[in-house]
């Protein structure tokens, strides 16, 4: 999608790449940081300093000058020597993954996802697919069922990040368009509530994880493909 760039970010095990992030973290982030377990540890170290040197290379400015802030439902803007700055990123991890996706200005989210089996997996379909996914869903095998739902899963939780509402947005409150569920590439939505506001979807998963991006809409093309951090 022009103007959107997609990094993504090792999250693998590696000792020296994870102490070199923990000194691009800022005071706050490390006391963040002490209150995790070492897995979540690693992951919020590595995609935050990546984070960091994403933006303060995007934006010029220095390491030091650069802090973050969340709006009422928490999700996070950037702030260079306190002063709030456009640029629009979202982050989302999972198991060795992470990816940031960062845009001159506008609202965009991101979500990436393993996919790892779930015991529970009909009863979550219940709580976040609306009529149309979950008929969708029930009419596979339980491999396809899976694949289905994470593909699924990480349209609506990119939605929701680049809304900014957090989950006082029901996910089972909407569905994804029917040219999206039945396997498009990318396509168009726009939520019940928010008629007059639409946004770009696409699929950006690899063999190894599902993810989504979605953008609110401004003209629109391809994805760019993920770089490396």
């Amino acid at each position: 999608m022009p103007g959107v760039a997609i990094v993504h970010v090792d999250l693998n095990p590696d000792p020296a790449h994870e102490g070199e992030a923990f000194e691009w973290l800022d005071r706050g982030e490390r006391s963040a940081w002490e209150r995790y377990t070492p897995g979540p540890r690693r992951r919020f170290s590595l995609c935050r300093a990546a984070l960091r040197a994403v933006l303060c290379d995007y934006l010029g400015c220095s390491n030091e000058r650069l802090a973050f802030a969340t709006s009422d439902h928490g999700k996070p803007f950037a702030l260079v020597a306190g002063q709030r700055v456009g640029v629009a990123f979202n982050v989302s991890h999972t198991a060795s993954h992470g990816l940031i996706a960062l845009a001159p200005s506008g609202r965009l989210g991101i979500d990436v996802e393993e996919r790892i089996p779930k015991p529970s997996l009909d009863a979550l379909i219940e709580s976040v697919m609306g009529a149309e996914e979950r008929a969708d869903l029930a009419a596979l095998e339980v491999n396809e069922k899976l694949a289905l739902f994470y593909r699924l899963w990480t349209f609506k939780e990119a939605l929701i990040k680049a809304l900014g509402t957090g989950f006082s947005t029901d996910p089972s409150g909407f569905e994804l368009p029917a040219n999206i569920r039945r396997g498009a590439k990318s396509g168009s939505f726009r939520f019940p509530h928010l008629p007059d506001t639409s946004w770009r979807l696409e699929d950006i998963g690899t063999a190894d994880y599902a993810a989504a991006l979605a953008v609110e809409m401004s003209p629109a093309g391809p994805t760019s493909p993920p770089e490396e951090a």
